[in-house]
């Protein structure tokens, strides 16, 4: 994992000593002290960095080419600053490709860039094959997984709206009611169109209480899986070391909040880029612990 930047320690102080003997007749017994009395100079610990000023590198596979590295910098642009919640700077390095990638593939290509730092892979459900061999290496690379079900284009109505209703893979319901969501989105996935830049990202909003209403909503979908044991409070949102030993799939899926008996392509619908959204700190997470809620760096703050 990377992190660029960091404060600078604090020098450490010097003292003076030194005995003073009493000075004058008896009667005056101002003293400062002798040799008796002197205590052993030390000096006051370095500050720990201010990591304040750290920049906190992920890098993110992409499936497609346009909708979801558009939407990432647009949290670089809006948020990377700092300006979230957490007050945490950070740089998103969207991975991806012309004609986009399949879920396997994403998640090998964010591997290859990221090599020892944070990485996360975003795919959609649609109508992929190759999902479980994606899940099954993300696990075995630590590789944080961003799951939509139908599609991203999921979290970006829940900018807007909820949503709820068994979508077997196909989001064309979902694009039809963002399109009406908000008149920016009118052509959506129209001549090939998917953007998200200009009058659709001032759409999405630039406050953290916009974005928070869209977590919020996703969340809720957790809690609403068909299986039954699934909670958003039992989700993951910090930062998970890259050097751990390898996690069973079931286990690695399961950071998502869903039980870890049910089928990823059984979550429907459902969407995980709110974990990378609360990860970054750009939005609160009140179910996350206090041991989670720090910014990662000690290593206290690892685990499944």
């Amino acid at each position: 994992m990377s992190t660029r930047g960091g404060g600078q320690q604090g020098q450490s102080g010097q003292g003076r000593g030194g005995d003073s003997s009493e000075v004058g007749t008896p009667k005056r017994k101002k003293r400062r002290g002798n040799k008796g009395d002197e205590q052993p100079l030390v000096p006051p610990p370095s500050p720990p960095p201010d990591d304040s000023r750290a920049v906190r590198v992920v890098y993110v596979g992409c499936e497609g080419e346009s909708t979801e590295p558009d939407y990432l910098n647009h949290l670089n642009a809006r948020f990377g600053d700092g300006s979230g919640h957490e007050g945490q700077r950070f740089r998103i390095q969207p991975v991806y490709k012309k004609n986009g990638y399949t879920p396997a593939q994403v998640v090998a290509a964010v591997r290859d860039k990221a090599e020892e730092d944070e990485a996360w892979a975003l795919f959609d459900r649609d109508q992929h094959h190759d999902i479980p061999k994606a899940l099954k290496e993300a696990a075995e690379d630590s590789t944080e997984v961003c799951f939509s079900h139908p599609s991203f284009d999921l979290w970006l109505l829940l900018h807007f709206q909820e949503f709820g209703g068994r979508q077997s893979g196909d989001s064309g319901i979902v694009v039809e009611k963002l399109r009406q969501a908000h008149p920016a989105f009118r052509n959506f996935d129209k001549r090939n169109d998917k953007s998200v830049t200009g009058a659709r990202r001032t759409a999405l909003g630039d406050d953290a209480e916009d974005l928070k209403k869209a977590v919020t909503r996703a969340r809720s979908l957790v809690g609403q899986c068909e299986h039954g044991s699934c909670k958003a409070v039992n989700a993951k949102t910090y930062r998970y070391s890259r050097d751990n030993p390898p996690k069973s799939t079931t286990a690695w899926a399961a950071r998502s909040g869903h039980a870890h008996d049910c089928e990823v392509l059984r979550r429907d619908p459902s969407t995980d880029v709110w974990r990378l959204v609360v990860s970054l700190g750009i939005v609160e997470d009140s179910s996350r612990s206090a041991a989670s809620r720090g910014h990662g760096y000690s290593a206290g703050a690892w685990g499944v």
